[in-house]
């Protein structure tokens, strides 16, 4: 039987179907992982900007760049951060709820960068289930990050937990 949304010819949401050699596949967004609530921040030079693309390693920063899990392989790297930002859906309306970091080192001129991507999948996991980890990330980091989400939705980010806001927290502020 169809659901009011695909009788009005609504777009379903499209998510991860998790599919192993004990099930079977039960059709479109059965026993899936919903990815629609999470975001990829990518922060560079003291910038942040969502960068859809690095939800499948296709970011900006990544495109062209030919990774090894070797840090060695990377000595003129530059410091990129991928910050896996989670909105949660409570009754009370949206508020940003997990977020976690990732390192990659990136050198365009050689076209060479580090990054573990188990790491990667790992923390988007963690973010996932609401957890807070910015392990890493400096002041500078975490000012445009809180700097970006404000700008993209205040509504959310003072709905938001005291522990997501504390964890952006700089010496200067």
């Amino acid at each position: 039987m169809e659901n009011e949304d695909q009788k009005q010819g609504a777009k379903k949401q499209i998510a991860l179907n998790i599919i192993n050699s004990k099930s079977k596949h039960k059709g479109f967004g059965s026993g899936s992982i919903d990815l629609n609530s999470l975001s990829p921040v990518i922060i560079d030079n003291g910038e942040a900007r969502v960068d859809i693309g690095a939800m499948h390693a296709k970011s900006k920063v990544e495109k062209g760049i030919r990774f090894s899990m070797n840090r060695d392989d990377v000595p003129n790297g530059r410091q990129v951060w991928i910050v896996w930002v989670a909105v949660d859906r409570t009754v009370e309306g949206q508020h940003y709820a997990g977020m976690t970091t990732c390192e990659m080192w990136i050198d365009h001129e050689a076209r060479r960068g580090w990054k573990i991507l188990a790491d990667h999948v790992n923390k988007m996991d963690a973010a996932m289930k609401r957890k807070i980890n910015l392990d890493g990330l400096g002041d500078v980091e975490k000012k445009a990050l809180r700097e970006l989400l404000i700008s993209r939705n205040e509504e959310w980010w003072n709905a938001s937990p005291d522990e997501f806001k504390d964890a952006l927290q700089t010496t200067e502020s």
